[in-house]
């Protein structure tokens, strides 16, 4: 729920209506609520009703920072790694993508591009990364949730991948690299741009 932005940053969580939207009792809810705590996802406050975290513009700024890096290590490793049927996979995935970008589907859309990124981590064969990757992949996955829709970047997007995929269908691993570095340089640009809209208008 807060992953996906049906409870806004800032918005209290009533414990009573958790447990019975999930048909727990308050103590597995209260456990579950510090686990998100530890996550930066929850703010518990002594005495007080929880809240949802606030996304933090500079720190989804340093995340994307952090990002690049990872997309570049991701993209290199992936592209020596993929095999003819790998590619075909990540073509199909792509075409699918793509088609949920014309019919308007935004929330099948979204999943389908968390899981080309997530596919080409798995192809960089590094078990370290995917797991740094799918932390700070969640957070960012968060402050876009929170943000409002861009017709304009979404459109954007959708071209960057057409450019990672004929990377990875004709270029070099560095080429790949460079085409995911240039699409999350973008991504960030766009959110950081927008949470800091969000966060300077007047109450």
């Amino acid at each position: 729920m807060i992953q996906e932005g049906e409870l806004a940053p800032g918005e209290q969580i009533v414990e009573t209506g958790l447990c019975e939207t999930f048909g727990v009792s308050r103590t597995p809810m209260r456990e579950a609520l510090k686990v998100l705590a530890s996550e930066g996802l929850v703010e518990l406050r002594p005495r007080r009703t929880p809240i949802v975290a606030p996304v933090d513009p500079d720190e989804i700024a340093a995340i994307f920072e952090v990002m690049e890096g990872l997309e570049a290590l991701a993209g290199r490793r992936a592209a020596e790694n993929a095999s003819p049927a790998d590619i075909a996979e990540l073509e199909g995935m792509h075409a699918a993508m793509v088609a949920q970008h014309d019919r308007g589907d935004r929330a099948d859309y979204a999943i389908r591009n968390r899981e080309i990124h997530a596919r080409v981590v798995e192809l960089a064969g590094n078990p370290v990364l995917k797991t740094t990757y799918a932390n700070l992949s969640a957070k960012i996955h968060r402050a876009r949730a929170t943000t409002n829709y861009d017709a304009v970047r979404w459109v954007e997007s959708v071209q960057e991948h057409e450019r990672i995929m004929g990377a990875f269908r004709s270029g070099t691993p560095r080429d790949v690299a460079d085409a995911l570095v240039d699409h999350t340089r973008r991504t960030g640009v766009s959110v950081i741009a927008t949470l800091l809209r969000v966060r300077d208008r007047p109450a």
